[in-house]
């Protein structure tokens, strides 16, 4: 869900443990989802080292909210989950 601003925060964790279980490609899987649905101004991705949840990992937050062992099919329904907020041609065909 985006915050009031309309901006959805994700979160990756780059420890590297969650980094070598799958966050790497997460990595590339959100970037991807971002640059293709042309979402670049509403969503703001940043990385964490270590959150201390390694054993769950690989580890992210979406929207306050946090997400373990998130495999990149469980990332892909997580992103549709959110939508297309904002989307950056506002909705233009």
């Amino acid at each position: 869900m985006p915050a009031d601003n309309g901006v959805l925060e994700i979160v990756i964790c780059l420890g590297s443990s969650c980094f070598a279980r799958g966050n790497s490609e997460n990595l590339a899987i959100i970037d991807k989802h971002v640059q293709s649905l042309g979402l670049k101004a509403s969503v703001h991705l940043t990385g964490k080292l270590c959150q201390d949840q390694c054993k769950q990992g690989p580890n992210l937050i979406i929207g306050g909210v946090f997400h373990h062992n998130v495999t990149s099919a469980r990332l892909r329904e997580l992103l549709e989950q959110q939508g297309n907020p904002l989307r950056e041609d506002h909705g233009t065909s």
